[in-house]
């Protein structure tokens, strides 16, 4: 196993089918914590993914309360655009979850914790926008997470 990919409360089934496919080929599990904001039958959610989806390690969790009860023992952070540190400022390990919040609203407090020090961004400069799309952010935090994990098992 590389690293734990998880989606708070994903809204758009393509940015989740376009991360699947990054976990795919990352050898990364991809955890979805409901609501879902789509049916995982529909099919932008295929088509994003495309032949991919079947060989996704997905993990559907009713809560994120449940999530964190079956992963007591494991380190997780939290992207969000309200962080100090960028996502290259933490050393990653095998096994890490890193948290994605909803396209529309980010992840709640409760759900980013209260230790600053595991919450990452992205850096970005200062804009009307709100911040890159989800499946943008995913991939350069997975890749930067393997980049120091060694890129176990990939080529």
């Amino acid at each position: 196993m590389n690293l734990n990919i998880v989606l708070f409360q994903p809204e758009i089934p393509q940015n989740t089918g376009n991360i699947g496919r990054t976990c795919v080929l990352t050898d990364c599990k991809l955890h979805l914590v409901k609501p879902l904001g789509f049916s995982l039958e529909e099919k932008q959610l295929k088509r994003a993914g495309l032949d991919y989806w079947p060989y996704l390690d997905l993990e559907l969790h009713d809560s994120y309360e449940e999530l964190r009860v079956k992963y007591k023992n494991s380190t997780f952070y939290f992207s969000t655009t309200k962080a100090s540190n960028f996502y290259t400022d933490v050393e990653y390990k095998d096994g890490d979850f890193i948290v994605f919040g909803r396209e529309s609203s980010g992840l709640p407090d409760s759900v980013r914790g209260s230790d600053p020090k595991r919450c990452i961004k992205v850096p970005m400069i200062s804009s009307t926008t709100r911040s890159l799309n989800l499946s943008n952010t995913v991939a350069i935090v997975a890749y930067e997470a393997l980049r120091q994990i060694g890129f176990k098992g990939m080529r």
